[in-house]
């Protein structure tokens, strides 16, 4: 059992700890801002997008997203198959808090930053 299979046994109530904790993982937020700003992708389109990250990272990522119904997976019958990512109504009607994090991230970065640079300076 992973760590957030844990958290929604022992609180299963609880709205922050089973559905906000989708977000503060490593890579759900780049997908769905990538989605948010290219439309539908296909998957190595998003990789592409977010060079850092795995193959695996993002299977596990979409997977995840598209369980939750954050993210819609259409499979197009083609030789190679052919299967597109785009956002819900869901995942639609969070991003404008999303990118109020986001936004605000960019802009106390260099604080931040500096912040971390002078307090590891003085240890």
């Amino acid at each position: 059992m992973d760590r957030k299979e844990l958290q929604s046994a022992v609180f299963p109530d609880c709205p922050i700890r089973n559905i906000l904790s989708r977000f503060t993982d490593k890579w759900t937020l780049l997908v769905l801002y990538t989605l948010e700003q290219k439309g539908t992708q296909r998957f190595n389109d998003l990789h592409r997008g977010i060079p850092d990250i795995s193959q695996k990272m993002l299977t596990i990522t979409l997977k995840a997203l598209t369980d939750d119904g954050f993210l819609t997976r259409t499979l197009y019958p083609a030789v190679p198959p052919k299967v597109e990512y785009s956002l819900t109504d869901r995942a639609k009607s969070v991003m404008p808090y999303l990118d109020s994090l986001l936004q605000w991230s960019i802009d106390n970065f260099d604080a931040i930053m500096a912040d971390r640079k002078a307090n590891n300076e003085s240890k």
